[in-house]
């Protein structure tokens, strides 16, 4: 009788184990497919922006630039009989320049030029040159030597810069901001730091949806990257970017 009662406790107790285990195989499975679903959704939505942008970019460059330069061609060869009409004119024809040049400026950060063409380094350079010589912030920007960036990383990295630079003009208040790739056996390293405000990741995201934050965060799935993100109030903040070798 107690060896019959042990023999029906083991089996029992194998029974529940082999359901333990294949609930808990399972609940795996389920949600590998569940983040992988996430991700090609992800992928979708970005690369979808990505056309837009590109024919928002390509649209502003092609058809509105040019009338633009058009209607200056057509008001420079008005004739004037005084210089009231002359000076309204002239403020016109300036309005229109500096119109053009905030239309390429968006086309620019829209569709980055040479991104296809050069390499991330030179296309950041450029960017940020653009961007701090119109503004009170001194930005760094460094890759160590030797650094290979594919080229299927590279628009996301741009995205990500583009998205740190912007919020940190916009935001932090920051003075400077350090932006650096490095290259290490176990991936690549995209870290960035200001001397900024700082902030609550918490507040920022119930606030607004942490819409910036959000489109960090989608960009690094994308990558398979680790984010971390280092802030508070009045001290700065520090984004780390780690990108596996096999993304």
């Amino acid at each position: 009788m107690p060896d019959k009662l042990f023999y029906t406790v083991g089996i029992t107790s194998i029974l529940i184990a082999i359901v333990i285990i294949f609930f808990v195989i399972s609940v795996i499975r389920y949600h590998k497919r569940y983040m992988q679903l996430q991700k090609e959704r992800i992928q979708a939505q970005i690369m979808m922006q990505e056309q837009e942008r590109k024919r928002i970019a390509n649209d502003l460059h092609d058809s509105l630039g040019p009338m633009l330069s058009t209607v200056k061609l057509f008001m420079n060869s008005i004739a004037v009989n005084n210089d009231t009409d002359r000076e309204s004119l002239d403020k016109a024809s300036g309005y229109i320049d500096e119109t053009i040049h905030n239309l390429r400026e968006i086309a620019y950060n829209l569709l980055p030029s040479g991104l296809d063409r050069n390499n991330l380094e030179m296309v950041v350079n450029e960017y940020i040159g653009r961007m701090g010589s119109r503004q009170s912030i001194k930005i760094i920007f460094s890759v160590t030597k030797d650094t290979v960036i594919p080229k299927k990383t590279e628009i996301h990295l741009f995205r990500i810069i583009q998205e740190i630079v912007h919020n940190t003009i916009k935001h932090s208040g920051a003075r400077s901001l350090k932006l650096a790739i490095t290259s290490q056996p176990d991936g690549l390293f995209l870290v960035s730091e200001d001397n900024g405000r700082g902030f609550d990741p918490d507040s920022i995201r119930a606030a607004s949806g942490g819409l910036g934050l959000k489109s960090i965060e989608n960009r690094c799935q994308m990558l398979d990257a680790d984010f971390k993100l280092i802030t508070s109030k009045n001290k700065g903040c520090k984004m780390i970017i780690k990108v596996p070798v096999n993304s």
